[in-house]
């Protein structure tokens, strides 16, 4: 049982991390949308997500086992 316990977490930790991108892009938008108008407002939110994405691509490289 104790492949079903893992197979269990990972479950888990599969879905809480697509309910964590599903609530991201939710703001992204809404922010995105209450900015449409300001073009600096907008160009803050891009440098936000590119700092953002930076940020996420450097721990996934730190943290990914060379094969």
């Amino acid at each position: 049982m104790a492949s079903l316990d893992v197979l269990t977490a990972q479950v888990t930790a599969n879905t809480d991390v697509e309910a964590s991108a599903i609530q991201l892009l939710t703001n992204l938008s809404a922010a995105l949308v209450a900015a449409k108008n300001d073009p600096v407002a907008v160009q803050a939110l891009a440098d936000q997500l590119k700092t953002s994405g930076d940020k996420l691509a450097a721990a996934i490289v730190a943290n990914t086992p060379a094969v």
